[in-house]
């Protein structure tokens, strides 16, 4: 028999529209069996990482940048974690009011620093959020959840 898995949903907001992303994260996820651990970037640690089995980061962007919340949860976890986590999946989410490549480009430098695997291009939301961002999201926990599930990532 094989344990069950778990999903780290790691997030933050300000305005409301990345908790809405988080949501549908989170709703894609529970289509499956899977524990699902969401928590704030300010609250999450280097325990809840190694808790997990996957991980799925969700952010706003900020002034071309990934959320100072999110930056701080990686600087907390990154010497905890390098090379004790190599190869956990990672997927992000961003929502951008610019064009969200800053924020993108350095959660994956970060993540690549500490060996972590993208099993996907990041679902990038710019502009309102509509149904179909929020499908993609749903898509993303879904695809995550099955994935680790599978023994695929």
């Amino acid at each position: 028999m094989t344990k069950q898995k778990n999903l780290l949903v790691v997030h933050h907001t300000k305005s409301g529209s990345t908790m809405k992303m988080t949501a549908a994260v989170i709703k894609g996820a529970k289509k499956t069996n899977i524990n699902i651990r969401s928590i704030s970037a300010l609250k999450a640690s280097s325990a809840d990482v190694f808790w997990c089995d996957g991980l799925i980061l969700g952010t706003p962007e900020n002034f071309g940048y990934m959320s100072g919340a999110m930056k701080y949860f990686l600087d907390e976890i990154y010497y905890d974690c390098l090379e004790k986590k190599e190869g956990i999946p990672y997927a992000i989410y961003v929502k951008a009011g610019n064009d969200g490549t800053g924020a993108i480009v350095n959660i994956e430098k970060i993540l690549s620093g500490l060996s972590f695997k993208k099993i996907q291009n990041p679902v990038l939301v710019v502009g309102d959020l509509d149904k179909i961002a929020l499908s993609r999201c749903e898509e993303l926990g879904h695809l995550m959840a099955v994935g680790l599930i599978e023994m695929i990532f």
